[in-house]
């Protein structure tokens, strides 16, 4: 089975997609516009990308290419706590770092720490965690840092001089195993937190009350709705599709007819499926 995940080697979508996928060959994207591409070209048979950070936020450009590729459904969630490790070549000096290379959120996320110890060096923003600890595997000679995971100094052969250097605890990210049609993910590996319906809904034409009927057709039926995310429809300003999770199974005839009840309202809706959400490691 060969799996697309958002590259490069050594990121922490790869290290989502070895636990989700111990046994797959994996195949790095540069975007994640690629791995929705692989997958709808039949290049990969499934994709993991990143869906949502708990301290940045929703990844915009998944949920727009979820709308953009009808054909795509979730498959599986999976949630990892991100923890940032700083880095150098063995033979770095580390009292004279010049420069930390990382991704923006990542230098975002370790702001603090970085600040506190490394207030001299420069923060050089990189494509990735994965490529900058590359870049500073590649340059021996300078004094320079990455912050990225463990998987990536082992892979480059860097020392890590700092670990867990996040400023919270909490930095989690929400990854989403993505495939052409409705397909089941199990692995009795991993713990299970439980499961959810994905569903993108876009609202009739603008009226008072038109997101208010929408969340009433969720609302009587009592179904916990665990997020609401809007975003541009790109059309105008004001338009907008939403991402919606709905908790639990999907199995019953009330659930259907909520979705009946919501194109009634001339509401377009896209049912992404239900899925398991697993707990991973990092």
């Amino acid at each position: 089975m060969k799996i697309a995940f958002l590259g490069p080697q050594a990121s922490f979508t790869q290290l989502a997609a070895s636990q989700l996928f111990p046994y797959a060959e994996l195949l790095p994207q540069a975007h994640i516009l690629d791995c929705f591409l692989a997958v709808e070209n039949g290049k990969a048979e499934k994709a993991v990308v990143p869906l949502e950070n708990s301290i940045e936020g929703t990844v915009s450009m998944t949920l727009d290419y979820l709308y953009q590729t009808p054909d795509i459904c979730i498959e599986a969630e999976a949630i990892m706590p991100i923890a940032h490790q700083l880095m150098v070549h063995p033979g770095c000096d580390v009292d004279h770092i010049t420069k930390i290379y990382s991704h923006p959120q990542a230098l975002a996320q370790c702001f603090h720490f970085l600040d506190e110890k490394f207030s001299h060096a420069e923060k050089q923003e990189y494509s990735s965690t994965a490529a900058a600890a590359k870049h500073v595997a590649d340059h021996p000679e300078r004094n320079l840092a990455a912050v990225a995971n463990p998987f990536a100094a082992e892979l480059y052969g860097l020392k890590i001089i700092h670990r867990n250097i996040q400023d919270s605890d909490q930095n989690h990210t929400r990854f989403i195993v993505i495939s052409k049609g409705m397909n089941a993910y199990n692995n009795n590996r991993l713990e299970v937190m439980g499961e959810k319906s994905g569903l993108l809904i876009t609202l009739p034409e603008d009226h008072a009350g038109g997101l208010h009927q929408v969340l009433s057709v969720f609302a009587w039926r009592k179904m916990n709705l665990s997020k609401i995310e809007s975003r541009t429809l790109k059309t105008g300003l004001g338009n907008y599709f939403f991402f919606i999770n709905v908790t639990g199974k999907w199995e019953s005839a009330l659930h259907d007819h909520a979705l009946e009840e919501l194109k009634a309202l001339d509401a377009k809706v896209t049912f992404l499926g239900n899925y398991k959400a697993f707990i991973l490691e990092n």
